[in-house]
């Protein structure tokens, strides 16, 4: 249980960080800032995981919105850094709603799925491209993450991602490539951002980050846990973690959700036989959450010493295998 605990963190952060990073970098939010929206990030995965697995003894995952940073990446240049946390707060108001009416497991019984697909596909596309646009300027950086991943997908799937990664920092440290700024040992404090309101921007990006989060990321979470057998409180579960995002989002925690794909790693028979055990491992991963939410600066800044290159590329394999 442990292992799978740590695992499925592992994964969380090393297939989308550099996703969030992008985001955060598009909002306009300063090395400092973005160090505080991972510790935020941290702490309230960490709490979701941890509190709800005990209180519904089921393997209750909390995880960001990776298309839902995925869309702010691309969707929020323009707007000043409290115009992008107040589309936050409204839209996790927005989830927290949906919770409480238990609007949430209506509203998606009426939307097409093929609308949720083409959605989020029209997000992932720049993502897509944006994978292999490093082969032009430095195929050995771009070129080995990818071959490496094609690999790790065929032999090792569930480390593909951790695989690639490794890859890229060696080939980066052979370039000499990775360059730590000089606030590389100073950590940050979460700072609070004053949330403004920008009607024509909640219309515009606000009310699609909804539905793609709800869609494309809570929705295969719930549905994860039923495939394993489980039958979780949906509105509960949506209400729940919408309600710790709202609190963290004047500070950068943009999403809390129901993970899907590393939510998965704590569910299999390999993590205990028996499956009324088996919330003890998402337990231990809200542990590791809360962890990383101490080093959440110390993790920005490992990303922002990295090539951009390998950052685009790491967003980008890790996206391929996204689906709504």
């Amino acid at each position: 249980m442990l292992v799978s605990g740590f695992i499925a963190v592992l994964v969380g952060y090393s297939s989308s960080a550099a996703l969030i990073f992008q985001a955060a970098q598009a909002a306009g939010a300063s090395p400092a800032q973005i160090g505080g929206w991972f510790s935020m990030l941290g702490v309230g995965m960490g709490v979701a995981s941890f509190a709800l697995s005990l209180w519904t003894r089921m393997p209750i995952l909390a995880a960001w919105s990776t298309p839902g940073a995925a869309l702010l990446a691309t969707s929020v240049q323009g707007l000043t850094l409290n115009e992008v946390v107040g589309l936050f707060v409204i839209t996790n108001l927005l989830i927290v709603l949906s919770g409480i009416t238990g609007l949430f497991a209506r509203l998606m019984n009426h939307i097409p799925q093929s609308l949720a697909a083409a959605m989020l596909a029209g997000i992932l596309l720049r993502f897509g491209i944006g994978t292999f646009s490093g082969l032009e300027s430095n195929p050995a950086l771009c070129g080995s993450m990818c071959l490496i991943w094609l690999i790790g997908r065929r032999w090792l799937p569930r480390y593909a991602i951790i695989l690639a990664l490794v890859t890229g920092v060696l080939v980066a440290l052979g370039q000499r490539a990775i360059h730590f700024p000089p606030h590389a040992l100073t950590l940050s404090v979460p700072e609070f951002i004053m949330p403004h309101i920008n009607l024509a921007a909640l219309i515009g990006v606000g009310l699609p980050y909804f539905l793609v989060t709800m869609a494309s990321q809570n929705a295969p979470g719930i549905a994860t846990l039923q495939a394993h057998g489980y039958q979780p409180p949906v509105s509960a579960l949506t209400g729940w973690t919408g309600f710790i995002a709202l609190i963290l989002s004047p500070f950068g925690g943009f999403s809390v959700c129901i993970a899907a794909i590393t939510a998965a790693i704590c569910m299999g028979d390999d993590v205990d036989p028996n499956p009324a055990r088996r919330w003890m491992a998402s337990a231990i991963a809200g542990i590791f959450y809360l962890l990383t939410g101490f080093t959440g600066a110390l993790i920005a800044i490992l990303l922002s010493a990295l090539p951009s290159v390998l950052i685009a590329t790491l967003a980008g394999l890790a996206l391929l295998a996204t689906s709504p």
